[in-house]
């Protein structure tokens, strides 16, 4: 696709706040309130409505969707990888969701890429859920290749080369469905702020460590609430692509939930 024809899709997109399964959330008033507010270039006030009705309907990919689209035009790059990483979680296959987190992320850090290894980014291509079916068609497939050549004893020169083939296939896809269940088993955190800072503890008076930009996005290692006199901080352990660890304060990033925990709640 040809960066004319992708920035057309995207302002697409956005203009037109599609998505799938929001007919629901389309009927009500409130929600053509937020779209309008949206229309009029009121794009904080729009994400603040999107996130309200959120909290009734939180399993809408569309709300997720314009939600990220009203945050982007705002000019606030880790709510928005936030909400269309939800909105993805949700409609895995939705192109417009999918195009819009990619050109988010190629504007903080160059690359389209969801931030992991290559393999990470390669097991991304599917959900749990498919390479688990994949998986399970080819033991089957392999299974029956096995009860054929009992039941057919002279068959089993014949048949013998497929199934080895369909045994290492199943054997690779098995670890690929475990490997992927791992990666998406893990939560994440996108910051929010325009530099968060990273210590090397949970409290303010740890050593710095370095500090990230809006948009980054995190795998959550920890998490730990402290109470200082009669106020209560959550702190969260994190660590970035480069490998770096460290803490930071809860209100700079935004939380995601891991893939299997938001798929174990459909």
């Amino acid at each position: 696709m040809s960066a004319p024809i992708r920035r057309l899709f995207f302002i697409i997109v956005l203009v037109s706040l599609l998505a799938p399964g929001s007919q629901a959330a389309n009927s009500t008033p409130t929600f053509a309130a937020a779209n309008e507010l949206y229309t009029q270039s009121h794009f904080a006030e729009a994400a603040a409505a999107y996130g309200k009705l959120l909290e009734s309907n939180p399993r809408s990919e569309t709300l997720h969707f314009n939600l990220g689209n009203a945050w982007f035009k705002a000019g606030q790059m880790g709510r928005a990888i936030a909400a269309y990483r939800e909105a993805e979680r949700l409609a895995p296959r939705e192109p417009g969701v999918r195009f819009n987190l990619q050109f988010v992320r190629k504007k903080v850090s160059g690359s389209e890429s969801a931030p992991g290894s290559i393999v990470y980014r390669t097991l991304s291509a599917l959900t749990v859920n498919e390479w688990t079916l994949l998986a399970g068609v080819a033991f089957w497939s392999w299974f029956g290749l096995l009860a054929w050549r009992e039941a057919r004893p002279g068959s089993r020169g014949a048949v013998s080369g497929y199934t080895a083939t369909v045994g290492v296939v199943t054997m690779l896809l098995i670890g690929c469905a475990t490997t992927a269940a791992s990666h998406w088993s893990r939560a994440g955190a996108v910051v929010i702020v325009p530099e968060a800072i990273v210590r090397n503890g949970p409290l303010k008076d740890a050593e710095v460590l370095h500090q990230l930009r809006d948009g980054v996005e995190l795998t959550l290692l920890d998490k730990m609430d402290l109470v200082s006199g009669d106020q209560k901080q959550t702190w969260i352990q994190v660590r970035d692509e480069a490998g770096r660890a460290g803490w930071l304060k809860s209100d700079q990033v935004a939380e995601i939930p891991s893939a299997l925990g938001a798929a174990s709640r459909r």
